[in-house]
């Protein structure tokens, strides 16, 4: 691996050095000298008056501290609600719980997971009355993802559970990713099921143009094939998508679609910066517009569920994404989509040493430094809390829309690459817990 090999990870491929990486970010010794700062407890006083506590980040029980989260949602069709870090059980757990509330106060009717396509039919499909339970479901349809936890079992469970209980409204579930960490041989089965009734001719030019591509089960792998065979099968892929689009199967064009976005993003060098980050622009585009085809598609209120990188308007990546997920879906709808922001002060996650296919370790993280963001935030007096971050006064306005070093961490984790963010150019709301702990290992 050369010294500018990227590392496939579930926030994009990072550099090892040169023109992606994360830059280092070193808080002046004049911004941590003092931790009580006239400037900072006037800020912390004007979050203080704007917080509304979160008594709790487990999924059940009374939900009256979400009320003021309600309605800051209104009748937002589709709401983004992100994570610091893949693997924190808290952010996990505190996504099940707000969805279960929006299901059952507001209406919502299908979770989205930045998490494979083919991996969203599969549980939607045990989701909506499929054989099987929900932790081995998880277990085959989420393996190789972040996502491949108790916590999402149990959020899986909740929706079966919910359906059976609920026959005439039930939840579904969605991934709006590519296929990654691959596509199976489903998916290929699907376009060819739905086009060869009406249209058996061309059918059969799919049947061909897919075989050089099917299955796909292994993304990482298929990056060691020479990039000649890549761009040549994407070309492949392609073409089956627009003949596909001339059979006007609305299902159908969209599994093509996902077939043919998922082999153009492994046309990257991972050795050329340029390609990396035309392909996660790729991504994200490919990600908002799939959230986008099945709300249009169901009219399904959605909540949407992705790092912070993806769910909102900014990114601590810029070079990579520049219009992230969130800012393509708020470009669509307006302020018929809110991004929510997550952050905490310490505790533990999971991650990888060398991006997807490795091991996920726990790591842990000390209190927040002194001008960082979290450092601010956690000195309100409510253990944790949400903020709507619109519409505050000065000084505390002034502090959202400025950056600060922030814990990030999705696939792979650098502490000595703090990553830089202004809450309000990022986020509508901001949930600040103050302590996370690494996510439950998935056993069945």
């Amino acid at each position: 691996m050369t010294a500018h090999r990227r590392r496939l990870t579930r926030r994009g491929l990072l550099t090892a050095t040169a023109a992606l990486a994360v830059p280092a970010l070193h808080i002046p010794a004049s911004a941590a000298a003092d931790r009580t700062d006239r400037q900072e407890l006037a800020v912390v006083k004007q979050l203080e008056a704007a917080a509304h506590p979160l008594f709790s980040t487990a999924p059940g029980g009374r939900s009256s501290d979400l009320a003021a989260l309600g309605d800051l949602i209104g009748d937002t069709p589709v709401v983004g609600l992100g994570e610091a870090t893949h693997g924190s059980h808290e952010f996990f757990t505190l996504k099940h719980r707000v969805f279960r509330y929006l299901v059952e106060e507001h209406g919502f009717t299908a979770f989205a997971l930045e998490a494979s396509w083919t991996a969203g039919l599969e549980i939607d499909e045990f989701l909506q009355g499929g054989d099987g339970d929900a932790r081995r479901v998880a277990d085959r349809a989420l393996a190789g993802s972040p996502w491949h936890r108790e916590e999402f079992a149990e959020l899986i469970g909740w929706m079966r559970e919910h359906n059976r209980r609920n026959p005439h409204r039930p939840v579904h579930f969605l991934g709006d990713d590519l296929g990654l960490p691959g596509l199976g041989d489903r998916v290929f089965r699907r376009v060819l099921d739905l086009v060869r009734p009406g249209h058996p001719e061309e059918a059969a030019r799919l049947t061909d143009l897919y075989a050089p591509l099917r299955p796909l089960d292994d993304a990482l792998g298929y990056f060691e094939r020479p990039l000649a065979e890549r761009l040549a099968n994407a070309e492949l892929s392609r073409r089956a998508f627009e003949l596909t689009s001339s059979t006007g199967d609305e299902w159908a064009v969209q599994h093509a679609r996902v077939i043919a976005d998922t082999f153009a993003f492994l046309t990257m060098d991972r050795d050329n910066p340029a390609t990396v980050s035309a392909a996660e622009q790729l991504r994200d585009r490919a990600m908002a517009h799939n959230v986008l085809w099945w709300q249009r598609r169901t009219g399904h209120r959605i909540l949407l569920s992705a790092h912070n990188g993806h769910a909102g308007y900014a990114s601590t990546l810029p070079d990579l994404y520049p219009v992230p997920q969130g800012a393509q879906l708020r470009q669509a709808l307006g302020g018929r989509y809110l991004a929510i922001g997550t952050t905490f002060d310490r505790g533990a996650f999971l991650t990888t040493e060398d991006g997807a296919g490795s091991d996920w370790r726990p790591v842990s993280v000390p209190p927040a430094p002194p001008g960082s963001l979290e450092h601010t935030l956690d000195q309100v007096r409510h253990r944790d809390f949400y903020l709507p971050l619109r519409r505050l006064p000065a000084p505390a306005s002034s502090w959202l829309a400025t950056p600060h070093p922030t814990y990030d961490a999705g696939t792979t984790f650098d502490p000595k690459a703090a990553a830089a963010l202004a809450p309000a150019a990022a986020y509508d709301v901001l949930i600040h817990l103050h302590e996370v702990a690494a996510a439950r290992e998935l056993r069945v």
